[in-house]
């Protein structure tokens, strides 16, 4: 929803008498229209974001979990139990989250741009895609976020990504630091449950260093929680029963319940500061668990996660009840649109999602999709369909298995046991398919065969769904511009598109006009698609969004950025000059 007019237009009139009295008129209706916009506050969101997870919530069912926070949570909220990432990897998933717009669409598909050995590059969306969190912040919100972001046209840590997204990013983000009561969009990150949080600790590779020092401090500020013993997980069927993968299994339920208590805290703090009944809090994972065959993979186990709405009264739908369950198709897709329709702004035609929850839901989907591409060192390219029960994978690369030798992953105790496993011939019957060569197409039924570890593909029983979802595939294909799709674009030509003779682009500086009647700044994009920030008196970067007001003493400072580019060099502008 957008900002609507009191009025279009108005015809000249020729009495004054007429011309009062319309303008009259207007003043009462923008009286009015302004007292109306004055009922209908805008909700603060809050958007939880815990790493490389699977539904391991008691409020999902899963009765090993320790998760009392977010069981309460769920209580007051929705709990959506279909609801799928577009990888089941990070970066190409928090590209996609980020921007509404599959990341096979804006060159995104691989992990990471940044690990690409033939050429350097990063993703360079479309020049009119911006992130939805600065599509608020243009709209009046405080917007921020933590060490984590991730978009392929950023790096991993904050500082690496276009500095107009958010008005705050790195350690020690809050709304607490935002200037007045404006409304806020955060974007928490909770790292102790990332993959890496498995890994034997005297391994920690040296690129880790982020990482590590966040699940250190996760550690040394919460220890180590054993709330989970080894003999109380279930295990997948795909896994051998051992003692060192039940290990690192229950480490994953222990992690979980210490990112569990930090939820708890942020929830807490809300409450504290009089904000519970003024914010909208969405908690999710930004993929499945960091876990062998789930991340990485297109299954289930690796895009299948949970996701909690907690809606303040004020602010829920008059068709929701608290303690819900919403089993409509969700995709991250949806994340975005979702949101920015929550806090009352228009949605861009480009967003590929649609709104699934609010007063203004779409309607459901068919299908959700899904993709994976290179991992690291290892080429790959499968895209995946499914409905709510049968999924289809289409694999463009069959002779590869999936548990081919990865550096990042092979950290995992338990990646070693299977690799122990597979090379010793101890793996029988499903546990030895993820180690083999793929078959063309897959097909499964998810209600029957949740871990999907049964092709139905070649079953004549079968063949009206494989054809039917085959052919939604295809059609979502011609329709998404997949960057990978057409023609089977090399990675190196999409790179070298994208940062031409391997060097980034320089936005250019944006264009300045100084009103000296109004004392007033104008600026202007010079590269299409940038967008452009200032600050006053070396003050915070402020995203543009309308003319500045100068006053005698200003010094401001303007730069401007196209996502994946290099920012522009800085203006520095002064009023006395």
């Amino acid at each position: 929803m957008g900002k609507v007019s009191a009025f279009k237009s108005v015809k000249a009139i020729s009495t004054r008498r007429k011309r009062r009295v319309l303008w009259l008129g207007l003043m009462i209706a923008s009286l009015a229209s302004s007292v109306l916009a004055a009922d209908k506050p805008r909700p603060n969101i809050l958007l939880l974001v815990a790493e490389d997870m699977s539904s391991r919530v008691g409020a999902f069912g899963d009765k090993v979990a320790v998760t009392p926070h977010l069981d309460r949570m769920a209580k007051e909220g929705v709990r959506y139990t279909q609801v799928f990432a577009t990888a089941g990897v990070c970066a190409p998933s928090r590209a996609a989250i980020i921007t509404g717009v599959s990341q096979v669409e804006i060159g995104a598909q691989h992990m990471r741009t940044s690990s690409y050995t033939q050429s350097p590059y990063r993703s360079v969306p479309a020049a009119n895609i911006k992130a939805f969190p600065e599509l608020l912040r243009a709209e009046g919100y405080y917007t921020y976020t933590d060490k984590k972001l991730d978009y392929q046209f950023s790096g991993t840590g904050s500082s690496s990504g276009p500095f107009t997204i958010w008005s705050d990013e790195g350690l020690g983000t809050h709304w607490r630091n935002r200037e007045g009561s404006e409304a806020f969009f955060g974007m928490v990150n909770f790292m102790v449950t990332h993959e890496s949080g498995l890994f034997p600790s005297p391994s920690l590779p040296v690129n880790l260093s982020l990482l590590s020092l966040q699940l250190l401090h996760s550690y040394y500020q919460w220890g180590e929680q054993e709330v989970v013993m080894a003999e109380d997980v279930e295990l997948p069927p795909y896994y051998p029963d051992t003692a060192l993968i039940r290990k690192d299994i229950a480490r994953h339920y222990n992690n979980i319940h210490i990112m569990d208590k930090q939820v708890g805290v942020i929830v807490q703090q809300l409450k504290d500061d009089g904000l519970d009944e003024s914010t909208i809090v969405i908690w999710t994972t930004d993929h499945g668990d960091g876990l062998p065959r789930s991340k990485r993979e297109i299954y289930d186990s690796g895009i299948k996660v949970p996701m909690i709405i907690r809606w303040p009264e004020q602010f829920r739908p008059t068709d929701v009840e608290e303690g819900a369950f919403d089993h409509r198709l969700v995709s991250f897709l949806d994340l975005a649109p979702t949101i920015m329709d929550l806090a009352g702004v228009d949605i861009p035609d480009y967003m590929n999602g649609n709104v699934f929850a609010g007063t203004n839901k779409s309607d459901e989907p068919s299908y959700i999709y899904a993709a994976k591409d290179r991992m690291i060192e290892v080429e790959d390219r499968q895209r995946a369909v499914r409905d709510k029960r049968f999924k289809y994978i289409r694999n463009y690369h069959p002779e590869n298995p999936g548990a081919e030798p990865l550096a990042f992953r092979d950290n995992l105790d338990v990646m070693q046991e299977l690799w122990r496993y597979h090379h010793a011939d101890k793996l029988k019957g499903v546990q030895k398919t993820w180690f083999e060569p793929r078959a063309a197409e897959e097909l499964y039924d998810t209600h029957q065969d949740s871990h999907e570890v049964h092709n139905l593909a070649s079953d004549p029983l079968y063949e009206n769904e494989l054809a039917r979802l085959r052919t939604a595939l295809d059609q979502w294909l011609q329709v998404s511009d997949d960057q990978g799709e057409i023609a089977e674009i090399a990675e190196i030509d999409m790179a070298q598109k994208f940062w031409p003779e391997a060097r980034q682009p320089q936005t250019e500086l944006p264009t300045v006009m100084y009103d000296k009647e109004r004392s007033q700044l104008h600026l202007s994009e010079a590269t299409t698609g940038a967008s452009i920030g200032y600050r006053k008196n070396e003050g915070a970067w402020k995203l543009y969004r309308h003319a500045v007001r100068i006053e005698p003493h200003d010094s401001v400072e303007i730069k401007s950025v196209r996502y994946g580019w290099k920012e522009s060099e800085l203006l520095v502008w002064s009023a006395a000059d």
